[in-house]
């Protein structure tokens, strides 16, 4: 512990942020580092805990606190606050594969466990994960890790979101031949296509794509497993196949059906159309061809995206998907933005029932919430509230809906409050409430089992499938999930592959 007193002398600074009017004006990241002297200084509020529940991922009413990787945080703290950075990155690499992903768009599960944030403010474990892995590649100490010894078995890996990045990035390093499959022209699942550039700069994935192809990872992209290339031929190939598909099939909102209804979307889908514009528009191996191609006025020009410029429009539900498209309308030029939200709101502080260390179940307010209520002036959140009933034009589009109350009996059955209906003017329609599993065709095709929930079934903490040689991960096997979670699932996914091929394994889960 190299500064025994820091958590009492230096005070929680987090990346600054670019001024919201500012910002969207573009599709940039908009998240600034702390100068190298204040990073130290914030390894140094690190407790190196006796027992860091940071790094524990333990269950506590029913919700997970501290990371699932197991990340060995108060080692790598130390070691920024003494400038050892190159160390600490290689303790970090240890447990965690992406930290260029997780230090993005993870919500920190780590820091709620912080025995700092107990009475006070947790240590920045969030941002100082981010600037240990872009010091690593800006600095030039990662380099590809190319084995020296190829085992000979090949495994086929269907799906580049995270879960299936990881597995990949696992068996390669112990030696397999590894290929991944990807339906759509560019790798990284939802995390190219669901999740907005300003959250995570798509270049970030370029950049780790190339890397893993320099270890030799191959990746065939464009390529529909179960459509374009059948499961038998794949398992006729390969000596495994892992199905990280992710979990893609959203949850349908009652009336409002996007091929009925003009206007009307899922989520996913407008997000997907944003992205691949931009990325379209001005992204070339990997780089951008100038600022201006994330501007939006450049953007805008393109006109080949789901358009919510001057138009009044309402997201439904709430959580990470919702907030993104909250960012993205704005980015658009919307004429306003309402989020309704079926539960209650949030308390500010911990209620005395959810105490620390448990995950604090208070309300969020994340950078489209900041960016909505900076140009409408109010919080764009509605609570306890759902749609009841859209009216078009004559021609099918959307021009209002109809809101209405909402609350719950013992048995959480929803009901309508009477007379609680409003109408809202609304010309888009974005649905963000979930996804219910995976789509079906991938898993039917190599005739694996689903669950009542749509997921890949397997015994409990297992990754073998029903059918023989093929495994599963991600989203695919434990329902709709966070980036984290997905890099978990694709680490211990791949300690069983590789002791189904070799017998044994010396890979570590974290």
């Amino acid at each position: 512990m190299g500064k025994p007193t820091g958590f009492l002398e230096y005070k929680r600074e987090t990346n600054t942020d670019v001024p919201v009017r500012e910002r969207i004006r573009n599709f940039r990241e908009f998240h600034i580092p702390l100068p190298e002297d204040k990073r130290r200084e914030q390894g140094a509020r690190c407790m190196n805990c006796g027992v860091p529940l940071c790094q524990s991922a333990m269950k506590l009413s029913g919700m997970v606190t501290g990371c699932p990787l197991h990340n060995m945080i108060p080692e790598w703290n130390d070691q920024i606050y003494n400038g050892h950075d190159q160390h600490a990155f290689s303790r970090l690499i240890k447990t965690s594969d992406f930290p260029e992903f997780t230090g993005r768009v993870c919500p920190a599960l780590c820091e709620k466990a912080c025995i700092n944030g107990e009475y006070g403010e947790p240590v920045t474990v969030h941002d100082n994960e981010l600037y240990l892995i872009e010091q690593a590649f800006s600095k030039g100490y990662l380099k590809p890790r190319i084995p020296k010894v190829r085992s000979g078995k090949k495994v086929a890996v269907v799906g580049s979101g995270p879960s299936g990045l990881a597995v990949a990035d696992q068996l390669n390093q112990r030696g397999h031949l590894v290929t991944v499959y990807e339906r759509e022209d560019r790798i990284g699942g939802l995390l190219m296509y669901g999740i907005p550039n300003m959250k995570l700069d798509k270049s970030v994935i370029y950049r780790r794509w190339k890397f893993m192809e320099e270890e030799g990872v191959a990746f065939r992209t464009g390529v529909n497993v179960g459509v374009d290339v059948q499961a038998k031929d794949l398992l006729k190939e390969y000596d495994a196949v892992v199905l990280c598909c992710g979990a893609k099939q959203p949850r349908a909102l009652q009336g409002a059906d996007p091929d009925r209804v003009g206007g009307v979307y899922y989520a996913v889908d407008f997000l997907t159309a944003t992205t691949r514009s931009l990325v379209d528009a001005g992204l070339e191996n990997g780089k951008w061809k100038t600022p201006a191609s994330r501007d939006v006025d450049t953007f805008l020009a393109t006109k080949e995206y789901i358009s919510a410029h001057g138009k009044n429009v309402v997201v439904v539900g709430g959580g990470d998907t919702g907030n993104d498209c909250i960012g993205t309308v704005i980015r658009h030029g919307c004429k306003s933005v309402t989020a309704l939200e079926m539960m209650p709101k949030p308390p500010a502080e911990r209620a005395p029932s959810n105490p620390w260390p448990e995950w604090p179940k208070t309300l969020r307010t994340d950078y489209g919430h900041e960016e909505a209520t900076e140009l409408f002036g109010c919080d764009p959140r509605i609570y306890e509230t759902t749609v009841k009933e859209l009216h078009t034009d004559k021609k099918g589009n959307l021009r209002e809906i109809v809101t209405v109350k909402v609350s719950f009996d013992q048995n959480r059955k929803m009901n309508f409050v009477e007379g609680s209906e409003k109408t809202l003017p609304c010309e888009l329609l974005l649905i963000a409430a979930g996804f219910t599993g995976c789509q079906k065709y991938t898993a039917e095709a190599f005739g694996v089992e689903l669950t009542n929930r749509g997921v890949v079934k397997t015994a409990e903490d297992e990754y073998k499938t029903s059918a023989d040689r093929v495994f599963t991960a991600g989203d695919m096997h434990r329902g709709q999930s966070l980036v984290v979670w997905a890099v978990t699932e694709g680490r211990k996914c791949a300690r069983q592959v590789d002791e189904y091929l070799m017998g044994y394994t010396n890979l570590r889960e974290s």
